[in-house]
């Protein structure tokens, strides 16, 4: 397969926040990745439709952490939540700020027994 590299820029925090993503080249991307040696994730992300929306869902690899998401066309768009989902959540976390990628980036796992 074609190896792709694509560059996120979030702005903003909660639920309304600025979004951007363009493709770019390996060559830019190995600039950008050196420079987050001390802030980086790992992560596996499971998408999944429901509602007429997609979840995503990213379980944390070097820590008990697993964080549910979903995009909306606005702020006041009305969602289901899937029973599954209900089933396991544990507390909404869109306004707490030690959740955002960054955040969790530089706490270098220290989140473990989240």
């Amino acid at each position: 397969g074609v190896q792709r590299f694509t560059r996120t820029v979030k702005l903003g925090s909660g639920v309304s926040r600025f979004e951007f993503e363009d493709e770019i080249d390996s060559r830019l991307f190995e600039y950008l990745w050196a420079a987050t040696s001390d802030a980086r994730l790992s992560k596996t992300r499971t998408l999944v439709e429901f509602g007429g929306f997609v979840w995503e869902i990213d379980k944390f690899l070097d820590r008990n952490l697993v964080l549910a998401e979903i995009e909306l066309p606005s702020e006041n768009s009305d969602f289901e939540m899937p029973e599954w989902l209900q089933a396991v959540c544990v507390r909404e976390v869109t306004h707490e700020k030690n959740y955002t990628n960054w955040s969790l980036a530089t706490q270098s796992g220290m989140m473990s027994n989240a």
